[in-house]
């Protein structure tokens, strides 16, 4: 608790009251803090932190990095902007020794200042330097992590490019004939092999640059850590993160292994209007970029471009590409579900060179002025016809049905009404798409009239509905016939349970082994609905592993 004498040494006090101190004192927070812990993080509401003892670093996440902007002494304050302007707070504060921090609410401040005007006084005139410092962050240049340079519509560039988009690493992207490329590339010219190919900040250069990689070459994590883990995810969908944090937070030795990049199908999302809490909507690529944060910074270790290819049930050891075996005590399947694929025309061959799978809001700027056409009736396609309509000079939705009400959101089929460049053609499919090296055309035909047509397209991209990618499980973990896993009552029905206990609701048909979000037998398939299984599961895992903790040897 705060005494009196710890108040002594800080300087904006000495004109308050001793019994209005004496109220402070019984109110105020006492933060001890060990090496490393926060004492309030980037974003959090208002209030006021003064430092006791120890030592805090201030740190402040710039274009996805943390990079350290100060520090607080015994006697100094934190807080003061939020406190004064009354917005959230610009920066993190972790103790990088052991420390002790006094919070001051909001509202015990307040009431503070009302009774010695001083000390507002002096609060707001800290406040009053300290923003000129955020001024300056906020006007630097910013300095990008890597230059990319690829060819606009190469398969290879387009991922590389999503990939650092996805895991937040900052980068320009530029064409090999950008008139700029001769001063801003460090090394020798350029060949065609060399694409895409990537200078890295620290003045080195990968030719020819894969994935894993890149991944490498920036550090991202793409091997484990440990040996063992008290629970591993496979999957860093909405799912998937939220049993990191939920799993993290609550002090579980928690691994994600996700093959491409955090977020899942969720990121392609431009705008999600109905999850709680964001009452003006959210994109899914905010969205899975807050919860890769907050995992990280809870703890969990997110291993990216690797794929699970088995998993040895009986043992709980996940197998990796590469043949890297890494044991859970137990795990989690979160591993969503993958785009369906069209049987078109030109669409393998031109895969990659404007026809997609989804899109992510990355793809924005490759369709700048362009006369492009999506695939799809569901609130997919309405979200990303959306998103496109403020980069390409006009989307068409290209619906096989009769009418948009039978699969899309009202609110979503209203707002593409309101759009003047987005067209909706009912009753068509694409039958083939054309060109050479880059798409060029698409052949359209009216299902009604059998009328074919081939029109302009500088892209397609297809949205019909995903399928579970269950095939690498084992035989152990039942699945129903369309590959989605089976749990709980359903998944003991269906096969032989080796335990005493009915499995839990989301585990699987082998005991320590769960499921959660879209890969999971279902009729639900809304990212709500994964976040909260993703959390759930986490509980099913402590009562797991509690039992096994309790169960007798042999």
């Amino acid at each position: 608790m705060i005494s009196l004498h710890d108040l002594e040494t800080i300087p904006f006090l000495a004109s308050v009251a001793r019994d209005d101190l004496v109220r402070l004192t019984q109110g105020a927070g006492d933060l001890r803090l060990a090496p490393g812990e926060y004492a309030v993080h980037e974003g959090a509401e208002r209030a006021l932190f003064v430092v006791l003892s120890g030592h805090i670093e201030v740190t402040k996440l710039i274009d996805g990095v943390e990079r350290a902007i100060g520090v607080r002494q015994p006697g100094q304050m934190f807080g003061e902007v939020p406190i004064t302007f009354g917005t959230p707070f610009q920066g993190s504060y972790r103790a990088t020794e052991p420390s002790r921090v006094m919070e001051i609410s909001a509202r015990q401040f307040h009431t503070l200042a009302a009774a010695s005007p001083a000390v507002l006084t002096h609060v707001a005139a800290v406040a009053s330097e300290r923003i000129g410092g955020l001024r300056g962050i906020a006007t630097a240049p910013t300095k990008v992590r890597a230059l990319l340079v690829g060819q606009q519509w190469d398969d290879g560039a387009r991922a590389l490019r999503t990939f650092l988009t996805r895991n937040q690493i900052s980068h320009d992207w530029l064409a090999p004939d950008a008139p700029d490329l001769a001063q801003r590339w460090p090394g020798p010219a350029l060949a065609e092999a060399d694409l895409p190919a990537l200078a890295c900040d620290d003045g080195s250069v990968l030719l020819h640059a894969c994935i894993r990689d890149v991944a490498d070459k920036l550090g991202l994590q793409t091997h484990a850590r440990g040996t063992e883990y008290d629970t591993i995810i496979i999957g860093g969908g909405p799912a998937g993160l939220a049993a990191a944090v939920y799993g993290a937070s609550e002090g579980l030795r928690t691994l994600v292994i996700e093959r491409e990049a955090p977020g899942g199908q969720a990121e392609t999302s431009s705008r999600i209007e109905n999850y709680l809490g964001f009452p003006t909507g959210v994109s899914g690529e905010e969205l899975a970029r807050r919860a890769l944060q907050q995992a990280r910074r809870l703890g969990a270790e997110i291993m990216v471009t690797r794929n699970a290819v088995g998993i040895d049930p009986a043992a709980k050891v996940v197998i990796l590409d590469g043949g890297e075996p890494v044991r859970g005590r137990s795990l989690i399947v979160a591993t969503g579900v993958s785009w369906r694929r069209l049987d078109t025309e030109g669409f393998d061959r031109l895969l990659g060179k404007g026809v997609y799978y989804g899109a992510s809001r990355s793809e924005a700027g490759a369709t700048q002025g362009q006369d492009i056409h999506l695939i799809g009736a569901g609130n997919s396609a309405g979200q990303a016809a959306m998103f496109f309509a403020s980069h390409a000079r006009t989307v068409s939705l290209i619906v096989r049905g009769g009418r948009l009400e039978a699969s899309m959101s009202h609110y979503l089929i209203e707002q593409i009404r309101s759009k003047p460049n987005i067209r909706v053609e009912l009753q068509h499919e694409v039958r083939a798409a054309h060109g050479d090296k880059l798409l060029t055309a698409i052949d359209l035909v009216n299902r009604t009239s059998g009328e074919v047509r081939r029109v302009d397209s500088g892209g397609v991209f297809v949205f019909i509905g995903a399928d579970a990618e269950t095939g690498w499980l084992p035989d152990a973990i039942l699945r129903d016939r369309s590959g989605y896993v089976l749990t709980g009552e359903a998944a003991a029905k269906a096969g032989r349970w080796p335990l005493a206990r009915d499995p839990y609701l989301l585990e699987t048909s082998v005991p320590g082994i769960f499921a959660c979000g879209d890969v999971r037998s279902s009729q639900v398939k809304r990212v709500a609905a994964a976040v909260g299984e993703g959390s759930m599961a986490i509980a099913f895992v402590h009562q797991f592993l509690a039992h096994a903790a309790s169960a007798p040897a042999g």
